[in-house]
């Protein structure tokens, strides 16, 4: 019996880009899914970090990991491989369409390699990181075109036309087939670059871009109640104004407000400032304590929530600023300047951060649903699923 060489060693180097593909998806899900894991053995400083591009946005194509499209990729190659042989079964008559497999490859492997480049850029310059493994599938794929065309280049321009040419005949001749599967393989890679589902981790992650782009907080409201008195959904909210997460965690709280009828968002200041916050020994958030003054300043004349927004977003370090957010929503300014240097404003304050230290809270955002704690911000489509599972009713 005869040896196909050509075929033999594409079938080879399939094989192993095939399990490389899969350990990748391994690394992938390891990464991204399980906090405590160890890091891969492929991560082996700061630039060679296979999980760290396996957490960045350039490990997705089209919301599917890459891993996924190399599984894809080296089992399609050994299907060509044997379609052929396939051929000789009735019910697979259809697999007629497929004349030319080398042909296929060869371009396959060709469009693989040329993606591969690209994004062996993107990980190199946007990133600043490498995945071994990746580079090894890069070269499989150009090992495998190469092996496919013979090294010729005469027959890569060929097996391009040849390509083409097949799969035009091939439309024409089950066009209806054609046309069913061009739909649903369009509707699912819409549907996965839309949704993001099957890489949380990006979808995450864009969520919170939307909200770090506003410079405004668009759903602000004026008064001191954010939320109905009566709403039976109660936030309890710890935050410091010098948090970056807390910008984001009090914009999306105001659009839940607004999406939901019943939910309520009460606020407690936790600074992590050591001039109102005794319990650190560090000053991390310095100017989070004035901010937290100038809060409670203009809930004594009725806006704390509208202030609250121009605090996350103005970040004011002096005394001038303050007066202007002050001064530009309306407040007595005597009066303001007197509940802002007032002990007892220093001392409601030093109350919330006692009591936040009374519940174990070591990190900001922090809220209380109805009593059940939730720790750090969350995606908004999170956050949504959580105020509806203790029962937000949409308005």
């Amino acid at each position: 019996m005869k040896i196909d060489a050509k075929n033999l060693t594409i079938q080879i180097l399939a094989v192993i880009g095939l399990a490389l593909s899969i350990k990748l998806a391994c690394i992938y899900y390891t990464a991204n899914y399980e906090q405590y894991a160890l890091s891969s053995f492929c991560s082996i400083n700061e630039f060679v970090d296979c999980d760290g591009v396996a957490r960045s946005s350039v490990s997705q194509f089209w919301g599917i990991p890459l891993a996924y499209w190399g599984i894809f990729f080296y089992i399609l190659v050994l299907f060509l491989t044997v379609v052929d042989k396939l051929k000789g079964f009735r019910f697979l008559k259809f697999l007629e369409v497929f004349k030319k497999p080398m042909a296929y490859i060869t371009t396959l492997g060709t469009i693989a390699f040329l993606c591969s480049m690209v994004l062996a850029g993107l990980s190199v310059f946007k990133i600043h990181k490498l995945c071994i493994l990746c580079v090894i599938t890069y070269c499989i794929d150009l090992v495998i075109a190469l092996v496919a065309s013979s090294c010729s280049i005469r027959n890569f321009i060929d097996s391009f036309k040849t390509t083409v040419l097949d799969f035009i005949d091939g439309a024409k001749k089950y066009t209806k087939t054609f046309i069913v599967l061009l739909l649903l393989t369009v509707s699912f890679l819409c549907y996965s670059g839309i949704t993001y589902n099957f890489v949380p981790h990006i979808k995450k992650v864009k969520s919170f871009i939307k909200y770090r782009k506003m410079t405004y907080n668009p759903y602000r409201v004026k008064g001191n109640n954010l939320g109905p008195e009566n709403a039976n959904v109660v936030v309890e909210l710890y935050s410091d104004y010098v948090c970056a997460l807390c910008y984001i965690h009090n914009i999306m709280l105001h659009q839940a407000v607004k999406e939901f009828s019943n939910v309520k968002v009460i606020h407690y200041n936790f600074p992590f400032d050591t001039e109102c916050n005794h319990y650190i020994d560090f000053n991390m958030h310095p100017g989070a304590c004035f901010m937290s003054k100038g809060a409670i300043a203009a809930g004594k004349q009725g806006n704390y929530w509208e202030m609250s927004s121009l605090l996350y977003e103005n970040q004011p370090h002096t005394m001038d600023d303050m007066l202007a957010l002050a001064d530009s929503l309306g407040f007595n300014r005597e009066q303001f300047i007197e509940d802002f240097n007032s002990p007892e404003t220093l001392h409601k304050i030093e109350d919330q951060v006692k009591k936040a230290k009374s519940m174990n809270l070591d990190a900001t955002p922090t809220m209380f649903v109805n009593g059940e704690k939730y720790v750090g911000v969350k995606p908004y489509y999170q956050l949504k699923d959580i105020l509806k599972e203790h029962g937000a009713k949409h308005k």
